[in-house]
């Protein structure tokens, strides 16, 4: 019921997936009401740290890119992202010696070990939830997201990639950390040899490797171990959803569905969502659970 920080600081390190720069990232503990706020270690400036919020995305290609008003950015968020909101850390202070969160194995398992072996504190201070009122949707470039008034937190999307390893895929899962942990938390990003030295000249991918993703050539997966589901793409874009839309702030309970999802349309999706003022209430998480509650009696 009340906001969650971490027990004692953890730490990791890794190399980005982009930048292909070797980081050390050290989570702490924050006092309440802080939200989750990164900061630049490396960086001999002043305004270094950069707040987890929608508002401060800047860029969306292949990962979410936050950054503040002075310039100062982090990487490729949306993985640890995703294993906070999960687990239920509201408070943190996020260490980092370089520009992008280190890919580890290219899903959010590792920081879900990572978190779960320092263990969480409570707070005295409420948590607070953003509650859907009514279905907003956005789209970008074709593609359609909406918002929906839930008793649960959902994440439902649905990809289709023309591949024979991939096709149509759907996956929805209700947000908790039990079912986050089990069966979600695990799938990797996954990309294109054919891509890979595209994206490379553009500075991107500098990291990737069969180590940190799924890669596909055109006939099938190329790593040996295989998948570790037969719906790893529909799950790691689920995953991905959940970190963008970590950035709201706070926990939306609602129902978010969304097709062919990437970042730049989780994030047009979570800015409409809060532009309209109609369409959400902030309520704490004892009012969130009342309608569950009532519904569990009737």
């Amino acid at each position: 019921m009340n906001r969650q920080t971490l027990a004692s600081a953890a730490v990791c390190s890794g190399i980005g997936l982009h930048s292909g720069e070797r980081v050390r990232l050290v989570l702490k503990p924050a006092a309440p009401g802080t939200g989750i706020v990164f900061e630049r270690t490396d960086l001999d400036t002043a305004d270094n740290r950069v707040e987890a919020k929608a508002t401060n995305v800047t860029t969306v290609r292949l990962g979410t890119t936050i950054a503040n008003e002075a310039g100062v950015s982090v990487a490729t968020v949306e993985h640890l992202m995703a294993a906070l909101a999960a687990l239920g850390v509201d408070d943190a202070l996020i260490e980092i010696d370089g520009p992008e969160v280190p890919i580890v194995d290219g899903s959010s398992a590792p920081f879900v070990d990572l978190i779960s072996q320092v263990g969480l504190k409570a707070s005295a201070m409420p948590r607070r939830a953003i509650r859907v009122l009514k279905a907003v949707s956005a789209e970008f470039q074709g593609r359609t997201a909406t918002f929906m008034p839930s008793l649960r937190p959902v994440i439902d999307v649905e990809i289709d990639f023309p591949h024979p390893s991939v096709g149509r895929q759907r996956y929805a899962f209700d947000i908790s950390a039990e079912t986050f942990t089990g069966e979600v938390a695990s799938a990797r990003t996954f990309g294109f040899k054919r891509d890979v030295e595209a994206l490379r000249a553009a500075g991107l991918a500098r990291g990737g490797s069969m180590d940190n993703a799924v890669v596909l050539d055109e006939s099938g997966v190329l790593n040996e171990e295989g998948l570790r589901f037969a719906d790893e793409f529909a799950r790691h874009k689920a995953l991905d959803a959940l970190g963008d839309l970590a950035l709201a702030g706070a926990p939306i309970l609602g129902r978010y569905q969304a097709s062919q999802p990437g970042h730049a349309l989780n994030n047009v999706a979570v800015r409409a969502l809060l532009a309209d003022e109609t369409a959400w209430k902030m309520v704490t998480l004892s009012e969130a659970l009342a309608p569950q509650a009532a519904a569990a009696r009737s």
